[in-house]
């Protein structure tokens, strides 16, 4: 799918408030970690594609920075 074909009608135009308060993430250094989970959790992650394991980093990244 090119650029041109995806569909951004129903999103909003981000204003200058939104960049002013905007927070660039680079990732860091990633750390291989065996972690035992639910099945069905795991399921969820991978029914939303095959890069499950990014989705998985990115709610535990957010989980995190919420409570710091």
């Amino acid at each position: 799918m090119t650029d041109e074909e995806i569909d951004v009608s129903d999103i909003p135009e981000q204003g200058d408030d939104f960049f002013a308060n905007a927070k660039l993430r680079m990732p860091a250094g990633k750390s291989p970690v065996l972690l035992n989970v639910d099945s069905d959790v795991l399921e969820w992650f991978k029914e939303h594609g095959s890069e499950f394991h990014r989705l998985v980093n990115s709610a535990l990244r957010d989980y995190a920075e919420s409570h710091r």
